[in-house]
């Protein structure tokens, strides 16, 4: 696959990176194992996670997900061809949370820990933290990567100004910037991103690796009445994409789906793909046949038409 440099930075991305979030909680280890493989040898070899991953299931305290990961790793043993990309600051189940020095050194060393690791390829901020100056968590950050415990680092939910700041403060202080932004963004969410947040990335040269590329799911077609939503755990979250734009779009995917004989998940990803400001949409599976779904997705080429009735249908 063709590869997509992330930002200013030396990481060079697939045009999909595979979501983390599921191992060690909708895919158990044994499917964890499987996905990973098939990711890699059909060339996505980027994986996102995060140390918080999946602190909300039950019994879980955050780490499940690095966990399934760093046990792939160290069975696989070819740690260099894989990217691994994972964040902190979101609370944990013991409570912690935040962007303070303190917080960030402690929770990298457990990440690469639960990694089996010596270098995390891109670590993000998850989360803004206004409690912490931002001159602190940049220097935090400046000392992992000067360590050779960090490649690169990334921001996760920030606004455009808090973004701006961000970078100010490292540019002031000649410390490391962040080469990247991860933020929601897909068909049937645009706003939030395109007003503020899609030309300062594109300004600043930032690279782009938005989550809920599929807007958990519903980006698939998989539900489109109330009584979908009980087909998995996350049909609750896509209640609120059943009104009358969100099926104007999943009549669109319809459409251009078949005229490509591919699938509405496909289509939706390859729009992300064709936009400019993306680097690579992150997208996630349970399944060997979900997974299917992402890797044509790589290889869709959309027509300026294509593109076009989306934009119009998702506006």
């Amino acid at each position: 696959m063709q590869k997509r440099r992330l930002g200013r930075s030396d990481i060079e991305l697939p045009p999909i990176m595979f979501g983390g979030n599921v191992f060690g909680w909708t895919a158990d280890e044994a499917t964890s194992f499987k996905l990973l493989d098939a990711c890699v040898a059909a060339g996505i070899n980027a994986i996102d996670t995060a140390d918080v991953y999946s602190v909300w299931a039950r019994g879980h305290q955050g780490g499940e997900s690095e966990t399934v990961i760093g046990n792939w790793l160290k069975r696989r043993a070819r740690r260099d061809d894989v990217i691994i990309a994972t964040k902190v600051g979101s609370q944990m189940g013991s409570g912690d949370k935040g962007l303070s020095r303190s917080w960030i050194i402690k929770e990298c060393d457990a990440s690469l820990k639960r990694l089996q690791t010596d270098v995390i390829d891109l670590y993000q901020a998850h989360r803004d933290d206004p409690d912490t100056p931002q001159e602190e968590t940049a220097q935090a950050f400046a000392d992992l990567i000067q360590q050779g415990k960090v490649r690169a680092i990334g921001a996760s939910n920030f606004t455009a100004t808090r973004l701006k700041s961000a970078l100010e403060v490292s540019k002031a202080h000649n410390l490391p910037r962040y080469e990247s932004l991860q933020p929601l963004y897909n068909l049937v969410e645009r706003q939030a991103f395109e007003a503020a947040l899609e030309p300062f990335c594109q300004a600043e040269q930032l690279g782009v690796i938005n989550y809920y590329a599929l807007a958990a799911g519903f980006l698939t077609g998989k539900y489109r009445s109330e009584a979908d939503l009980k087909k998995s755990p996350r049909g609750g979250g896509v209640k609120k994409y059943l009104n009358e734009s969100g099926q104007l779009v999943l009549q669109a995917l319809d459409d251009i789906a078949a005229a490509h004989k591919a699938t509405p998940a496909q289509v939706a990803l390859a729009w992300l793909i064709a936009r400019p400001s993306v680097t690579a949409p992150i997208a996630s599976a349970t399944s060997l046949e979900q997974l299917q779904d992402i890797i044509k997705a790589a290889q869709l080429k959309l027509t300026a038409k294509d593109i076009e009735t989306l934009n119009a249908a998702s506006a």
